[in-house]
């Protein structure tokens, strides 16, 4: 089974969710793999693929039409090129969830969304009801079209040496056109990637008081992530929504503050290793998954916490 991977990049570097899935395909694959880099100057990505190990090719489209990662263009290159794989996967955040659906539906087959485990060449393993329970999908289609839950695989690491391939595709017509970005910078961790993650829920009560919560992340080294409640009530931004609708993260350690656990933030932090959360409501769903649960007003243990693991020399990391 020769296997297809969309990489997700900046033309300059690649993002920490094609090494993830670049290992589900490994797996899943009995034939090569490979990967297709779509952008404008994007050697130094294509570069960075070709190290990964397991990848036998990488498949360069150099053109402008590619360099902002628009969905038309992409979706024509793949459909293009897909008559030689049995599989197409990519990463399934936005970038892969808005390319491969139009993939599935223009070769005419049923997308395989978010799979979490591998079984076979035609059957997968992915989370349904907000991740409370795990699907067994068997696909009949003659090509698969996959995306993947990064946190479930380990990113694949630089023990390799593929050859690069340039390749063309007529490029359709474009219906949109790029008007500007506005990139959130921090020097803090990525959320989906960070080993330390601390979130902050409704109960801070305000945007000032969600200020509270960088003194934490500035202890341990940590990225921020918030409740859905916390970003729709203004407290935090957009990016920082960790849950169904916004990011899936399993970091080594998850600090939930002010969070009481609706369904949809626990299938967004759930697979993290170790889990500790602070609130004042007992009942509070959060703690039937928290390894560790302290009861208590967050204004007030909060920073105890943070004091607590200054004084005993906590590190960034």
């Amino acid at each position: 089974m020769a296997v297809l991977v969309l990489a997700e990049h900046d033309n300059a570097g690649l993002a920490a969710a094609t090494l993830s899935t670049v290992t589900a395909a490994v797996q899943l694959a009995s034939g090569p793999v490979h990967i297709l880099v779509a952008g404008r100057a994007a050697s130094v990505a294509a570069a960075a693929a070709a190290r990964l190990g397991g990848v036998e090719k990488v498949l360069l489209a150099d053109n402008a039409a590619y360099e902002y990662g628009f969905a038309e263009p992409l979706t024509a290159l793949i459909v293009g090129l897909a008559e030689g794989y049995e599989a197409i996967l990519a990463p399934a955040n936005t970038f892969g969830k808005n390319v491969l659906p139009r993939v599935a539906a223009l070769l005419d087959v049923a997308q395989i969304s978010d799979i979490v485990a591998i079984v076979s060449s035609d059957t997968f393993i992915r989370p349904i009801y907000a991740g409370n329970a795990l699907a067994t999908v068997q696909s009949k289609d003659r090509r698969k079209v996959i995306t993947v839950r990064t946190t479930a695989f380990a990113p694949a690491t630089e023990s390799g040496e593929a050859v690069t391939e340039p390749v063309s595709a007529a490029v359709p017509v474009a219906r949109s056109r790029f008007v500007g970005r506005d990139v959130a910078r921090s020097e803090r961790p990525d959320l989906t990637t960070a080993r330390v993650v601390v979130s902050g829920g409704r109960g801070l009560g305000s945007k000032e008081n969600f200020q509270l919560m960088e003194q934490l992340a500035d202890t341990l080294g940590a990225a921020i992530g918030a409740s859905r409640a916390a970003v729709d009530a203004g407290y935090a931004p957009n990016d920082a929504q960790v849950g169904q609708t916004g990011k899936i993260v399993a970091p080594e350690l998850y600090i939930a503050v002010g969070i009481s656990g609706a369904i949809q933030h626990l299938a967004g932090m759930k697979e993290s290793k170790v889990i500790v959360a602070i609130n004042k409501d007992e009942e509070a769903p959060i703690f039937q998954i928290a390894d560790y649960s302290l009861v208590g007003d967050l204004f007030v243990e909060l920073p105890k916490l943070c004091k607590l693991l200054s004084s005993s020399g906590a590190v960034e990391g």
